[in-house]
């Protein structure tokens, strides 16, 4: 038996040859560029679907064999999970592509910061003899005498633990959804609220997906408990920072520096207070803040991954009635 498999709106410009490669012999893939695109046949007749983005209300209308959905990356705040579970649809993610490189950029972040990396080589540029200055590091402790707060313990915050470890610093964790011992086991300690570990940490690397509980979650009351000197880290998700308290606790010297690689708004907002001042390099904040574009997750090994992995979890549904990664169980128990 072939499944059809469909990706009604390709995020890649480049060949097919990573999707058709997933299909193992037993999948036809077929592609379109928009949604508008794509056939009422094709609609009808997928065995799965494959997209980044949800399939608004008017095409699902139209599904009438389609046995999954697969979106090929690790956030899914962006898919109308109960949608699909109403029709019986199980979606699926792919947490597994980039774990490796967003823990190594949260960690190339801290140490960017920590060790004057971009400060140093900036100011060099300036006056390479008169700014030669090796004793000056606006923001470096010795890393083995810091504390690594971690916000989430899951695959990611798993893996930049487990770097911060190596570096010598003693890790802490913040997650309400991880089992009793779960710290133990990466013999690291747990506290029980976000004010605790920001009072604790030198350094708080963010891990949590963006959900109703987690926009805004690092607010300004959360801020105004942080240790003298902390270097905040969010590779995760954009809104899980209030852009306007972090601008205030910056500005007020509760947080020392910050790197990130997530906004609330993507691309950045020119006019949010925050960006404008960091673009104009003003005094208060210049060198206090990196931004990275989303770019945590981008490595070639990942997008293969990506683009792979997306493929195979549906074909080893269809085939083999195994599902991998499901985000919206509770609304399938709910339709049945």
């Amino acid at each position: 038996m072939t499944y059809r498999v469909l990706w009604p709106m390709m995020r890649w410009p480049e060949g097919r040859e990573i999707e058709l490669a997933s299909m193992g012999g037993i999948g036809q893939a077929e592609f379109c560029n928009a949604f508008s695109e794509v056939t009422d046949e094709q609609w009808a007749n997928c065995d799965a679907i494959v997209c980044a983005p949800d399939i608004p209300a008017e095409y699902r209308a139209k599904l009438e064999k389609c046995r999954i959905f697969v979106t090929p990356k690790v956030g899914f705040d962006n898919i109308d999970l109960e949608a699909w579970g109403k029709l019986g649809i199980p979606v699926c993610n792919v947490p597994d592509y980039g774990t490796q490189e967003v823990a190594d950029h949260a960690m190339a972040l801290l140490l960017s910061l920590m060790k004057g990396i971009t400060f140093h080589t900036r100011e060099l540029k300036q006056d390479p003899k008169g700014l030669w200055r090796p004793a000056l590091n606006p923001f470096g402790k010795r890393l083995s005498a810091c504390t690594f707060g971690v916000v989430g313990l899951g695959r990611i915050g798993t893996a930049a633990t487990l770097r911060a470890k190596a570096f010598g610093m003693d890790c802490i964790v913040y997650d309400p959804y991880i089992s009793n011992g779960s710290e133990l086991a990466l013999g690291i300690r747990r506290v029980h609220s976000l004010t605790d570990l920001f009072s604790q940490s030198d350094i708080v690397s963010l891990h949590a997906p963006l959900s109703a509980e987690t926009e805004k979650l690092i607010n300004a009351e959360v801020l105004a408990a942080s240790k003298p000197g902390l270097v905040l880290i969010n590779t995760a998700r954009g809104p899980i920072i209030d852009l306007d308290a972090l601008h205030d606790a910056l500005k007020a010297g509760q947080v020392q520096a910050v790197g990130l690689d997530v906004l609330p708004e993507e691309p950045a907002n020119p006019d949010h207070p925050l960006i404008r001042a960091w673009a104009a390099n003003e005094e208060w904040i210049d060198h206090r803040l990196l931004i990275t574009p989303h770019s945590a997750f981008f490595t070639p090994e990942s997008v293969y991954d990506m683009r792979f992995k997306g493929g195979e979890v549906a074909l080893t549904y269809l085939d083999e009635g195994r599902l991998q990664n499901v985000v919206n169980g509770a609304y399938l128990q709910d339709s049945v």
